[in-house]
Formats: C-alpha cells, structure tokens, sequence
C-alpha cells in the first residue's frame, strides 16, 4: 500500500556530511566569523584614511574654491527651487512608502529589507545560519532547530469538503474560488499516489485517471472519469472522481460512493477512502448514529492508518450527539504525548472542561474568591489549545469572519484554525458559558508564553513559516491571522517620516521663504561647525605651509 503522506526528510545524512571533517569545518566558520567581526574596523579605518587624503589634498583640489563656488550658486536660487525640491522629494518617498506599505500587507516583509538581506549582507560577511542551536529547545529540554518554510508539513484535512456538492456551490453563489490552485494541486497529488498503486502494473483506464487527477479544468477532469469508466465499468477510481467533483448533492456523491465500494475489490487504499467519504455523507445527512458506526468500523478495520485522523471525524460526529463521555474516552486515547497534536485534539479537550464550569462561571465572583479547582482545570486547558493554536479563538468568537476550509491543513496555522472553527463552532456554541469562558481568559495565555518566543511553554515553539504555507493554502480575499503580530518594518517608518518632513519642509518653504532661508542658514552653520573647529584645530597643530610641503614631495 502507497501511504497518503511521506515524512518530512531526515537531516540525519546532511549532518554526517557536515561532520565527516570537523578541522576545516571549523576553519572555515573561524575565518568567516573573524571576517565578520573585523569588517566593521576596517570600514571605519578605511573612512579615516579617506577624510584625511581629502584634507591633505585640499590645496592640489582646490577645495576651499569650490566649496566657496557652490555656496556662491546656492545662495543665488531661488525659494521656488527647494520647494520644488522638497515637493519632489516628498512624493518619491510617498510613492516608496505606498510600495513598501502594499509588499508588507501581501507578503509580510519589507521589499527594501528583503533585498538588503538578500544581496547586500553576504557582501558584507554576514553569514546566516540554518539553525540556531542552543536558543530553541523542546518541552523536554534538548536543543531543537528552529523549523524552516520547507519542515512546515502540510496535512490534508480530516474533514474536507466536498468540491461539486459543497465548494462550487459556494463559488456559483458568491462568484469566489474558494481553493487556491496551490491547494488544489496537492490533493491532485495524493489522489495520484493514492488511487494508481504500482505504476508498472497499470491498466488503460488508470493511465487515463492518472492524466485526469492532473487536468485543472474540472470539466476535463469529469470527461476523463467517464472516459475511464468506458474502458471498465469497474473502475472505481473513476467513480470517486464524479462523487468529488460532479456530484452537486451529498445524496449523489454518496450513491456515487457506494458504486465506487462495489468496484474497489481488495485495493486498501480506495476502500480505506470510499468509506471514510460514505461515512462523511452520512454525517451530512443527518444520520450520525450511522456514521458513528461506520467510522468506529474503519478505525478497528485499519488501526495502523492513525495518520489519516480518522479519529477528528469521530470526535466531531461524538459531538454531534452529545456524547461526551464517548469523547472523553476517544481523547484518552489520542491526547498522548507521543502522538501529534492537533487543533481538534487540543481545543475539544478544553471544550470539555469548560462545559463542566462554564455555565455558573462569572469573572466577578472569580475575581473575589479566586478560581476552583474545576476553573483553574478548564482555564489551563484552554491555555494550552490557545498556546498550540493562537488563530481559533478569534473564529471561534466571532472577531473574525470565517470562510470554507481548505483542503489542507498546516498544524498550528491559520488555515488549521479556519478549519476547526468552521466545523466546531456549533459545538463551542452548544456549551452554555463556554464561549465566554474562552473569552474571559484566552488572551493570558500570552502572559504564559516567553517572548520572543525563543521557547515554548508546554509545546515546541511556534514555527515561523506558517504565515508563508497558510497564504499559499487560503484564498486571496481572506485576510490571514499571523502569529506573533508583526511590527511595522523600520523602511515603513523611515519612508513615512522623510514623506512628512519633506512635505512639511516644502510647505512651510512656500509660506515662508526668507524665514526658511536664514533657518536654513543657521541650521548648516550650526551643523558644519564641529568640522570648522576640527579643521582649526589641525591647521594649528600642522600648518598649512607643512602639508604643502608634503604634497608637493
């Protein structure tokens, strides 16, 4: 059997590689670190010898003369010159600011910084290092590498939707593409994997579903499902292509499902499939009892697919029902410490302990007798879903608005969060008080977390590169929640400033030119005064008859 998902690569060989010779591994960061360190000296010695060459050769260059010349053609323009200047000034660094205010908003960062990092600081010596050992470490204690874009796995979602019944529907009614093509392609990939088994043992009509999970026309896609079912009218491949895509009601998708069942024979992988969509659609249905049965059935049939979290379905069907001692029993299970977490995981063990206090719970009273052993249970829970995915409460309580979820997940992400909420925010609502009690006491789980978040309080900290793989997997019009909140980026400010203080200079220019003038004049004088006495100091220290001397050697 194929799996649905890979792990992430090893950097247990591109360690080995790194060490096989530590001596000029360690020569190498030595040199480039000394490099580094002495960059700085040597521009500013480099700086000195330039000023004094210019101050020796003054006389050869006739700097004086031309210093005197240029404050001679200063002098004779006019104020309609420097508020023209001015004015220039302010709308290129407005038109910067503009661009560099658009560039963040899109993707995240200064468009100046990034190009300074990217090119000017290897110029410079600067090195970056993949990891920084020794600043992040795990729960347990031990060193951990900061996780880069490319460790961020993407998870497909347990509880995704169905693309003809559910996510057209949504772009016919609103005229939105709900999936983003990035998105769209990775399931295109796992049904590849999934569904064609060995490629050396493939039939006509496998070929034909293997080019059709590739098309990016929907209607190519339909056209080659039936194509393949031409070929073999057993092809049940084919038959969850029209459930998925042209199915436009979850009862078509499900008959759709159980002709695909009938054609599956032994395969594992399309059985494994079929049945987790039929007991999705049973859900949707209504009959939950029955789509409870059916996923207790898959999970007992294939215990060792734990990474198909069949097991988030059944949670949110036990939910559903009300079951929460059946919930409770599925957490035990899954809630481990040596299994991956998850939203789902997470936030309905907190829904949990908040449904026992929240609906007596008060912040007043909490405030004057403190909080029971009960609260403090719940509120702990709830700091810690929080700390493993700080998007959810904002869906959850309404700040933001939510929109489909994506076909794949990042843990811990937005696209997560989106996810969770769409499905379990009727659960959240069903508790009476819940939602309050998240609301009175989410945000001190920041209080909780060190910052920068260096390290994490009960889970690894939180990955940097789950603004970039959540702007791939959610559409455009949805506005993606970042983690920590971003800072304005120091060119942002600078450029704001210098477009203020040139507008504000150019103005005032206009108004009052003479009063600009002798203000100029002052500030210059003020400002070239320190070298006019640096320059004294010289010229009394050597004479101006001894550099002449040496200039003419």
């Amino acid at each position: 059997m194929i799996p649905l998902f890979t792990a992430q690569p090893s950097g247990k060989n591109m360690e080995d590689a790194t060490s096989s010779n530590p001596q000029s591994l360690g020569f190498t960061d030595k040199l480039k670190s000394w490099l580094s360190w002495s960059w700085t000296y040597i521009c500013a010695v480099w700086f000195a010898m330039v000023l004094t060459m210019i101050y020796v050769l003054r006389s050869p260059l006739k700097l004086q003369d031309t210093l005197t010349s240029a404050s001679v053609f200063l002098n004779t323009l006019t104020p309609k010159f420097y508020v023209a200047l001015t004015g220039t000034s302010s709308l290129i660094s407005g038109l910067i600011l503009i661009f560099e205010w658009w560039y963040f908003r899109k993707y995240g960062t200064s468009f100046i910084e990034q190009v300074s990092v990217s090119h000017l600081r290897p110029l410079l010596g600067g090195v970056e290092s993949s990891t920084t050992t020794g600043l992040f470490s795990s729960v347990n204690g031990e060193a951990e590498p900061r996780p880069s874009v490319s460790e961020c796995k993407v998870w497909r979602n347990p509880l995704n939707l169905f693309r003809g019944a559910e996510y057209s529907r949504y772009t016919w009614v609103t005229g939105k593409e709900p999936l983003t093509y990035y998105d769209m392609n990775l399931s295109a990939q796992d049904h590849q994997t999934f569904f064609t088994g060995d490629t050396q043992q493939l039939k006509l009509e496998d070929t034909v579903m293997q080019k059709a999970w590739r098309e990016r026309n929907p209607q190519a896609r339909i056209r080659a499902a039936y194509q393949a079912i031409e070929m073999n009218h057993e092809c049940a491949a084919a038959y969850v292509l029209l459930a998925e895509e042209e199915a436009t009601t979850i009862t078509e998708a499900e008959r759709l499902f159980k002709q695909a069942l009938r054609s599956a024979g032994k395969d594992i992988n399309l059985l494994v499939y079929i049945k987790r969509r039929l007991a999705m659609c049973a859900r949707k249905l209504g009959r939950i009892k029955e789509a409870v049965k059916m996923m207790r059935d898959l999970m007992k049939e294939f215990p060792l697919l734990g990474m198909l979290n069949i097991h988030e379905n059944l949670l949110e069907a036990l939910l559903e029902l009300q079951a929460y001692a059946d919930v409770q029993a599925v957490l035990a299970k899954y809630d481990d410490i040596s299994l991956p977490k998850s939203a789902t995981i997470c936030y309905t063990s907190a829904l949990l302990k908040a449904r026992a206090v929240s609906d007596k719970f008060s912040p007043e009273a909490a405030s004057r007798r403190g909080l029971s052993t009960a609260e403090m249970n719940a509120v702990e829970a709830i700091h810690r879903a929080v700390e493993f995915n700080p998007h959810v409460p904002k869906y959850l309580l309404e700040m933001k608005s939510l929109i489909l979820p994506p076909e794949h997940i990042l843990k811990r992400g937005d696209s997560e969060a989106v996810a969770y909420a769409f499905f379990h925010l009727q659960h959240w609502k069903r508790a009476e008080g819940a939602l309050n009690l998240l609301h009175c006491t989410w945000e001190g789980t920041f209080r909780i977390i060190p910052y920068p978040l260096e390290k994490g309080h009960l889970f690894y900290p939180y990955p940097g590169c789950t603004e970039t793989a959540d702007r791939e997997l959610l559409p455009s019009f949805h506005e993606v929640s970042v983690y920590p909140k971003k800072e304005l980026p120091f060119f942002i400010l600078f450029t704001a400033g210098l477009c203020s203080f040139t507008a504000m200079l150019a103005m005032l220019t206009h108004q009052f030119p003479e009063l600009m003038g002798v203000f100029a004049k002052a500030f210059f004088s003020t400002l070239f005064a320190p070298l006019g006495f640096f320059a004294d100091k010289m010229e009394s220290f050597m004479p101006s008859s001894f550099w002449h001397q040496l200039t003419r050697i």
